[in-house]
């Protein structure tokens, strides 16, 4: 009986260890999802789409599972889909990358965020982030042992104030982490704003983490830019891009992050003890999808803004007040016409009472705003939205 005390007492203070993320629990997404789930609510929340990708890309994927493709890839990814990337990044940018040395294929685009922020933050290092930011920027940051600056972009047209960023940088400042297209403000930044941010980079020796997941969903006929179009900037940079939000296939999770040779293999130093190698048949199908159906990329933007234009004619006649969406798959919606409750209660109140989830805005904020802003995605078929619309026009 003493012994079995003893180790009882052994065990509970090995039990009593001190949390890396204590604040943390589940991500917003995953509550909204469930939640969405158990009240069979049209699931307008999470950002992935409810149709079936390209068919030549499944037959792809089956080909090469059945062909042997099922192993470990190279730890940097198949030299195929590499030499694609590279023309890819060509015909957007204007810009040549070296396959070999500059390209990373990773499990997603968070594992290429987080792998970049272990690459080159350093204990006591700040990073500066823009909220509304995504959620795994935070975490990432002080699991690498730094901390996060938090600069306030403000609706309805969220644009940064870059001498307000000029004035939070200081000697401990490593990182600036952008996003654009943006989610979830549906924003994009202008040459204005990659030039005032390359300056500060440049002046001040900083990295830069360009999130560009959606970068091929830019509305309107704007011009696509990128970090990629900065020379300088590109040169401290890591660049980050999603072949799962590309490819309607989110969960395929598979990404790559292209930044110039030295920081390339600092980066895969981490990735190859975080997942080593990705999906190895689906890096195969990509990289056919690439070579003989180029005009899947090039037509995303069209696609997706027929579903925006869709989304909001059918909410015409509601008294949600949308903000323009000027790229990505997100629509934000003003509801304080509808209700005064907060943004995660009344984003509840909706699922549970009208059956359509969405994502409040406030908790991609450090310090809520207190804005009635949510966010929709409208990754969805046209039945969907029409469905959601209706319900939405009743509120």
């Amino acid at each position: 009986m003493i012994a079995f005390r003893l180790v009882l007492a052994t065990f509970s203070e090995h039990m009593a260890f001190q949390s890396k993320l204590p604040t943390l629990g589940s991500s917003i997404f995953s509550q909204m999802s469930q939640l969405a789930s158990e009240q069979q609510a049209i699931n307008l929340s999470q950002g992935f789409p409810d149709f079936a990708p390209d068919n030549y890309l499944l037959q792809r994927l089956s080909y090469h599972s059945q062909h042997g493709a099922n192993q470990y890839a190279p730890m940097p990814g198949i030299l195929p889909l590499r030499q694609q990337i590279s023309k890819l990044v060509g015909r957007c940018y204007r810009r040549s990358i070296d396959p070999d040395h500059q390209i990373t294929v990773t499990s997603g685009a968070t594992e290429a965020l987080f792998v970049a922020i272990q690459a080159i933050v350093q204990p006591g290092d700040e990073v500066i982030v823009f909220d509304p930011a995504y959620d795994s920027y935070a975490p990432a940051v002080k699991l690498a042992g730094g901390s996060t600056v938090h600069l306030s972009l403000l609706a309805p047209d969220f644009k940064v104030n870059w001498q307000q960023v000029a004035a939070a940088i200081n000697p401990k400042t490593k990182l600036i982490i952008v996003n654009s297209p943006h989610n979830p403000s549906a924003t994009v930044f202008n040459d204005d704003d990659w030039q005032a941010l390359q300056a500060l980079v440049c002046q001040h020796g900083l990295y830069c983490l360009s999130d560009e997941v959606y970068e091929h969903m830019v509305f309107d006929g704007a011009p696509r830019l990128s970090a990629h179009c900065y020379p300088a900037l590109a040169e401290r940079s890591f660049i980050v891009s999603s072949f799962g939000k590309t490819f309607h296939v989110t969960g395929w999770k598979l990404g790559y992050c292209v930044a110039p040779p030295l920081l390339s293999a600092e980066f895969r130093k981490i990735h190859q003890y975080v997942t080593f190698s990705s999906f190895t048949p689906a890096q195969h199908a990509i990289a056919d999808m690439l070579a003989m159906q180029p005009e899947q990329v090039s037509g995303l933007a069209t696609f997706y803004q027929q579903k925006r234009d869709q989304f909001v004619t059918g909410l015409t006649d509601s008294r949600l007040q949308l903000l323009p969406s000027a790229a990505t798959y997100f629509q934000l919606a003003d509801y304080g016409a509808i209700s005064n409750l907060p943004d995660v209660e009344f984003c509840r109140w909706l699922t549970i009472e009208h059956k359509v989830a969405a994502i409040p805005l406030s908790v991609f904020y450090q310090k809520p705003t207190g804005a009635r802003l949510i966010r929709f995605c409208f990754a969805k078929t046209p039945a969907t939205l029409n469905q959601a619309a209706e319900v939405l026009c009743q509120l």
